[in-house]
């Protein structure tokens, strides 16, 4: 069966056709910290792919419709971003490229879960090869700059595809995925390879591969959720969870890749929103989502990193990633 054709189930584990059923909420805002650090990362629900909770106005979905001119109808793309009938090509294995594409709408959702089909390929062997594909759920949209073709010092999520270490001193193996929340306060740190600012990560083979590679996030009641399925397995497979994480409504969700000295082929092949149907408080409805500032809550601040982050933007020490040092 197509790639295409392929849902994802309600549960942790195999893709499968479609089936009835709506999401899990996962768990609720009181799961303590201190438990996810016993028992290591916790398998979250993943939607069953039912239309029913698919969010087209958020959603990049084949057959694109704008194809050969240089907008579509909800989503806008610049820089060297060019679309065809099977991809977004964010960037052309060439150097020294940017490229991005974002959503029209903003998405006020309180939980939602997001499914990437990507590509990342290109001539380059070994390390000579970069940069990689970024996601964005951000306050700011269509603004290039030098975080992976955009800007630095943002507000909102930001989850890194890096294929390129600059940083050969780091003990990690790349390609690599991190994960980074933003207030505005801090910036990506390019010659660490993000690792002050990272809250996890996890290793990951994407690039080169010569079948379909997908990646899902999940944001509910303050957790956040990476997941991957790269091995043509049709399984989901554990890359981040962490609790702690606040985010508002509001924001955008978008892509970007960029190259330098080295270059590969970035392509996005859907971007599918789903929502989640979770219950909150009374006490939680009354919140103007769209005022909160994006931070993470943790149990003590970072322990290597050479300076001192705002205490609206405590971390921890990787505590809670599946995978990656």
């Amino acid at each position: 069966m197509a790639a295409e054709s392929w849902i994802r189930c309600w549960g942790w584990g195999r893709r499968c056709p479609a089936r009835p059923g709506l999401p899990g909420p996962g768990p609720g805002p009181t799961t303590p910290l201190l438990i996810l650090l016993l028992l290591g990362p916790v398998a979250a629900d993943i939607t069953d792919g039912n239309s029913e909770h698919l969010k087209r106005e958020h959603s990049l979905i084949k057959p694109y419709q704008g194809v050969g001119s240089s907008s579509m109808p909800l989503w806008d793309f610049q820089g060297s971003t060019i679309l065809t009938s099977q991809y977004v090509r964010l960037t052309p294995d060439e150097r020294s490229k940017e490229g991005s594409i974002w959503n029209h709408q903003p998405c006020f959702l309180k939980d939602w879960e997001m499914h990437v089909h990507f590509k990342v390929h290109g001539a380059g062997k070994k390390n000579l090869h970069g940069d990689g594909i970024a996601l964005w759920y951000t306050r700011d949209r269509l603004m290039p700059g030098p975080v992976f073709g955009s800007k630095d010092n943002f507000h909102g999520l930001a989850i890194f595809l890096d294929t390129y270490p600059n940083d050969e001193t780091m003990e990690r193996v790349f390609p690599y995925i991190s994960v980074m929340v933003n207030n505005g306060s801090l910036s990506y740190d390019h010659s660490k390879d993000g690792r002050w600012t990272e809250l996890a990560g996890c290793t990951a083979d994407f690039r080169n591969r010569d079948h379909d590679t997908f990646l899902a996030v999940r944001y509910s009641r303050g957790r956040l959720t990476v997941m991957t399925d790269l091995e043509d397995k049709n399984e989901w497979k554990n890359c981040i969870d962490i609790t702690g994480v606040r985010l508002p409504t509001g924001y955008y969700f978008g892509a970007s890749a960029g190259t330098g000295d080295l270059s590969d082929n970035h392509d996005i092949i859907s971007m599918k929103l789903f929502q989640l149907m979770v219950e909150h408080t009374p006490d939680e409805e009354n919140i103007d989502w769209t005022k909160i500032e994006p931070s993470v809550n943790f149990l003590k601040s970072p322990k290597d990193s050479p300076f001192l982050l705002p205490q609206t933007m405590w971390m921890t020490r990787r505590g809670t990633s599946a995978a990656g040092p």
